[in-house]
């Protein structure tokens, strides 16, 4: 098979007070690109803190024209299984679809127009910093607005799997040296700022700045989110 696979591991700190530097969560990940342009990526991701838990497996399907095709997520919250669907993006038809099964919501099914948008988001970090890649570096430090179908608004994804919608701005910043555990690499920074109506879900998330590897892999490397969140994520292990 003609692929080349990334994977690695990140780990989620806490900075709030009494708490910095503690170990709140962790998220493996893998990156899979097919010949043909395509990319899968893989994340499984535990949050411990604050409560409730959540575990989340989401898989994702990038097309050859950066365009997503499919994402599945399954979710435990409390140890208790929340839910699990399907996204699909039919570029012919033009449409969204969902179908999901959950306690909260049974079995679940929806569609509708996409209109123009830019990228699924997925909520596993590594997908946020993969995103960065619909960004032009090119151009030196710039910013784009940025339409998302999602399968949940939470903030941390913990919520029955269906389709919500948001617009961010990206914002790119320039290049940084980053080390963190897994080595030091030359990164290119990004922030996400949430100036949409309403805030994400109905709660702004605060400005959130990545690092992310400077080549096409788009890894992130480092997270910091403040405000209400107070947030890190660090790479820890990466084999490319």
């Amino acid at each position: 098979m003609q692929h080349r696979t990334v994977s690695g591991k990140v780990r989620y700190l806490s900075m709030k007070p009494g708490r910095e530097g503690t170990e709140r969560g962790r998220e493996n990940f893998t990156f899979t690109h097919h010949a043909d342009g395509s990319v899968i990526m893989s994340a499984h991701c535990e949050i411990e803190e604050p409560d409730p838990t959540v575990m989340r497996d989401i898989i994702c399907h990038i097309g050859p024209d950066r365009m997503p095709r499919n994402l599945l997520v399954h979710l435990t919250v409390d140890d208790a299984f929340l839910g699990s669907g399907w996204m699909n993006y039919d570029p012919a038809k033009g449409t969204i679809c969902c179908e999901s099964d959950s306690p909260a919501l049974g079995r679940h099914s929806e569609e509708r127009a996409a209109g123009e948008f830019d990228a699924f988001g997925t909520h596993p970090v590594v997908g946020d910093g993969f995103s960065t890649r619909l960004m032009d570096h090119t151009q030196g430090p710039n910013r784009r607005r940025l339409r998302f179908f999602l399968p949940s608004p939470d903030h941390r994804g913990a919520t029955a799997p269906q389709i919500a919608e948001v617009t961010m701005t990206m914002e790119y910043v320039g290049e940084e040296e980053k080390t963190v555990p897994a080595g030091t690499f030359l990164c290119r920074h990004f922030r996400y700022v949430d100036d949409s109506e309403g805030g994400m879900g109905g709660e702004r998330h605060p400005d959130y700045d990545m690092w992310v590897t400077a080549d096409d892999n788009n890894i992130l490397v480092y997270g910091s989110i403040d405000g209400y969140m107070m947030n890190r994520y660090e790479l820890v292990e990466l084999d490319r």
